[in-house]
């Protein structure tokens, strides 16, 4: 006969309730981007939709592995890296087991480096690097690893687009390319420069520049030099203030050409604009919100317009990166062990509420996904940015951009 002694029967007691515990142990993420100084609407923006999508995709339908729920909280690395590597450590010192980030490539080269070595390190406390606008193509490329995955188009696939475009448009003759002086803005000029040469080697740059970021406080001067150049046409991967500043100046000194940009939209930059940007700003983005692609997305940007009357839907990529988080976890069967959720994202294929398919490219964790030319406008608009008047609409589509773009990446796996 089976004999249960009363430490036995508090034993399973005990065994039982642990397990039900980790079943309804929420999933953490942590959210690792500028919520204070120059940057700080961009990174709570970002924080916002992370928070919503977690919500809205996976928290109201039940949870994730039959309860749990995604939790997204905001780390404040104020741009640093530095910051961003003392952030990362609290992370996982608190449990933490997925790091999103995505506002400077030279803060995700910090964190991808940072995680490889952590993770080699201590088996027990891996954590998966959910990049979601770090666009440095060396990211997938030279630095690549197992641990990083990017849900933005690299600034190469992004340039493809965009010289397109550029190429294509014969009234362009001069172009002046100006960025940010770190590893992205670096990437984006030299990208520029062997782009249009293969396209239209005709074309003249009359200016390549870098500057500092989140330092400049007017950039006057620079509009000045852009317009005395004569530039039919400029190129910028500028973002945040740096952005906003380098656009009103531009306009404010006479320049009427197109801008050609990444991140042109939302956080106050697109009501800054307003009229004047009409016909000037266009950017190269994933995802479409006008004209909706569908009900489904319509109803989710009409929740996040009730939960935060002045957000934007601007970054879908946000969303994209949620969906196929939620759809790893339930394919690995498990979130606590990141190489099994890692090995499901690898080659995944998912199709996007914005109307897209995503694949994540499995050489490289790369995604590829449908890319646009979205203009500034009023026109055609049902959702705008910053409550304007004004939003994006979609001029041209280059479907699965980048699908075959080569990759230097060497990738050793666990």
């Amino acid at each position: 006969m089976l004999k249960i002694t009363r430490f036995g029967v508090a034993a399973a007691l005990a065994l039982s309730v642990s397990a039900t515990a980790a079943l309804a142990q929420d999933i953490k993420a942590a959210f690792i981007d500028p919520l204070s100084g120059p940057f700080a609407a961009t990174g709570s923006n970002g924080l916002h939709q992370f928070q919503f999508a977690a919500d809205r995709l996976v928290n109201e339908k039940g949870g994730l592995l039959g309860g749990r729920k995604l939790v997204v909280d905001g780390f404040d690395n104020k741009t640093s890296p530095q910051e961003s590597l003392i952030q990362l450590q609290v992370a996982i010192d608190q449990g933490y087991r997925y790091i999103i980030q995505g506002n400077s490539s030279g803060v995700a080269n910090a964190l991808t480096e940072a995680i490889e070595k952590h993770n080699k390190r201590n088996p027990d406390s891996r954590v998966l690097f959910l990049n979601y606008s770090a666009v440095d193509p060396a990211l997938t490329n030279d630095k690549c690893n197992f641990w990083h995955f990017r849900f933005d188009a690299n600034a190469d696939i992004k340039m493809d687009v965009l010289t397109d475009v550029i190429a294509g448009n014969k009234d362009i003759h001069k172009v002046y390319i100006i960025g940010q002086d770190y590893s992205f803005g670096k990437a984006v000029s030299a990208a520029a420069n062997a782009m249009l040469k293969a396209k239209r080697p005709d074309i003249e740059i009359v200016g390549d520049e870098l500057h500092p970021i989140g330092k400049v406080k007017d950039f006057t001067p620079y509009a000045r030099k852009i317009t005395a150049a004569g530039a039919d046409a400029v190129i910028t991967g500028n973002w945040g203030a740096d952005m906003l500043g380098l656009g009103k100046a531009l306009v404010a000194n006479g320049y009427t050409g197109p801008v050609y940009t990444y991140y042109a939209a939302g956080s106050g930059i697109t009501a800054a604009f307003g009229e004047a940007g009409k016909g000037v700003i266009r950017l190269v983005s994933e995802g479409q919100t006008n004209p909706p692609v569908s009900d489904v997305a319509s109803a989710y940007y009409d929740a996040y317009k009730a939960k935060y009357a002045d957000g934007n839907v601007d970054q879908t990529r946000i969303t994209n990166t949620i969906a196929m988080l939620a759809a790893a976890i339930e394919k690995a069967g498990t979130a606590d062990d990141v190489v099994a959720v890692g090995k499901a994202l690898e080659g995944m294929e998912l199709d996007s509420i914005w109307g897209t398919k995503l694949f994540m490219r499995p050489q490289d964790h790369q995604l590829i996904q449908n890319m646009h030319i979205l203009q500034h406008t009023n026109e055609g608009v049902t959702y705008d940015y910053d409550n304007s008047g004004f939003g994006v609409v979609v001029e041209s589509t280059v479907e699965m951009a980048g699908m075959d773009s080569p990759t230097t990446c060497k990738m050793d796996r666990p």
